[in-house]
């Protein structure tokens, strides 16, 4: 397969994703060339620097739009209007895998109808993904979620420390949440950015109900999702291997590198 043009992408953040995705955009996908990353601090991305072949350009985070076509967002999510704001206003396209952080800035949605801009949430851990926006054209009736992490899968979570829970405290399975997938991505902004997605694709993020368990028994990541709808009954369970950043799952930098191939690809699978 040819392509014609190659697009400019930039990724902000270099954490696990983010370095994950810069390799492999460096390596070669078809279609892409990386020009430029954010990162807070980049002498201690040197090391990483040097494994690939050609450095991309260092840029504030608020300049990725002068550099690139399409962004992917693999930051903290206190930056994430800083990143999008001028990306939606110069109509370029946005990967978000702070799903939470979306819900939070959702003036940029209709903001990006407005200049042409595209904002895309890809599946990452999520399988069936496809399944949910098709039962969403007929009617969904609930959607049902509840995550099971290891401990240190959820260190750090905005809703530990408002709750007062000690994870060190915690010795067998523990429910620690429950509501709704908005709610739970205020409290757990860094770990259940899969609920978003499945909200997003589904029935939205107030109706969208979520448990969050911390499971001292378990070592991955571990979604089961229920889904009732007059079109089908869907139930799916997902176990996904952590990266070395035990929030994050090694599928959500593959998860992006497919939606690159198929962006530019004459035959696409999926919905």
């Amino acid at each position: 397969m040819t392509i014609a043009v190659e697009r400019r992408v930039a990724i902000a953040g270099l954490g696990a994703v983010g370095r994950t995705l810069a390799t492999a955009l460096d390596e070669g996908i078809p279609g892409y060339r990386l020009t430029a990353v954010s990162v807070r601090r980049p002498e201690r991305s040197e090391p990483f620097f040097a494994t690939l072949r050609q450095r991309p350009a260092v840029v504030p985070v608020e300049e990725l739009a002068e550099s690139a076509d399409i962004v992917i967002e693999c930051a903290p999510t206190a930056i994430f209007a800083q990143l999008a704001t001028p990306l939606i206003r110069d109509g370029k396209e946005l990967i978000v895998l702070s799903g939470g952080a979306l819900l939070e800035h959702w003036d940029l949605v209709d903001q990006a109808a407005e200049t042409g801009a595209i904002i895309r949430v890809p599946s990452g851990a999520l399988m069936a993904l496809d399944a949910v926006q098709a039962a969403a054209q007929g009617e969904i009736h609930s959607v049902q979620m509840r995550t099971r992490k290891p401990l240190e899968g959820l260190q750090g979570a905005p809703f530990l420390a408002e709750a007062g829970i000690d994870l060190a405290q915690v010795q067998e399975p523990t429910r620690l949440f429950a509501g709704t997938a908005r709610q739970a991505a205020k409290g757990f902004p860094a770990n259940l950015n899969v609920a978003v997605a499945l909200s997003l694709a589904g029935i939205g993020p107030d109706r969208t109900m979520l448990e969050v368990w911390a499971d001292p028994t378990v070592t991955r990541n571990t979604h089961r999702i229920e889904v009732d709808s007059d079109s089908a009954k869907l139930t799916f369970t997902i176990e996904n291997i952590p990266t070395e950043n035990a929030k994050t799952g090694r599928i959500t930098a593959l998860s992006v590198i497919a939606l690159l191939r198929k962006m530019v690809s004459p035959l696409q699978i999926g919905t």
